[in-house]
């Protein structure tokens, strides 16, 4: 499979793009912001891209969604629970000083377990909540297990849960029966920053070790 991942936006949102190598049917998780540079990278490697997942609705995971589906006619995806957010993009970008556009409807609300198919490719998705209230990860398994976790789960760090939504509770609780569940060799590819492991979350991270 052929899996990328580059910062994007205002605030660097990890932007990965995961394509079947024989189809070039592709997936975009969390395409927030830089729309220029994403469809770069899909016209560069011929992909047609289907679906539009993010890992929840804030601002700096959804900025180009919008844009990507006009281009590309992909599906934005996410959990029901986010909509509030989603609807309120607007809202959400006056807060921080910026414009944004009404964003496009969404397409399909995902549910917890549900597999997103691309080629030979499937993407599982887990919901959890904490961060936001619809948050979700997306696993990926071929020869190596992948998740891409969003704001949940960070290198040494957890989302923050002070926002509209937020629960510190949840989000422990999402991490610990739900991601620590996933093999110790499992990738981390965070919704900002470096990539980790469940391994080493497990025996680093300040707010989850303990």
């Amino acid at each position: 499979m052929l899996v990328t991942t580059f910062p994007v936006g205002p605030l660097q949102c990890n932007c990965s793009i995961i394509a079947c190598p024989e189809t070039k049917e592709a997936i975009v998780i969390d395409p927030g912001g830089d729309t220029e540079k994403i469809m770069d990278y899909i016209k560069q490697q011929g992909l047609t891209v289907k679906y539009l997942l993010h890992t929840h609705a804030h601002f700096d995971h959804i900025l180009a969604s919008s844009d990507i589906k006009d281009l590309t006619g992909a599906k934005i995806c996410l959990h029901k629970a986010d909509k509030f957010l989603y609807d309120n993009l607007q809202g959400q970008g006056m807060l921080f000083g910026f414009k944004a556009k009404k964003p496009s409807k969404i397409d399909h609300y995902l549910s917890d377990e549900e597999q997103v198919s691309v080629g030979n490719i499937k993407t599982s998705v887990l919901h959890t909540p904490g961060h936001t209230p619809g948050s979700l990860c997306f696993t990926l398994t071929d020869k190596n297990s992948l998740v891409f976790a969003g704001d949940t789960l960070f290198n040494q760090s957890i989302g923050r849960t002070d926002l509209p939504g937020g629960s510190f509770d949840d989000i422990i609780k999402s991490i610990k029966n739900r991601l620590f569940i996933l093999d110790d060799s499992t990738e981390v590819v965070p919704g900002h920053g470096e990539s980790t492991s469940i391994w080493h979350e497990k025996k680093y991270n300040p707010f989850l070790n303990g």
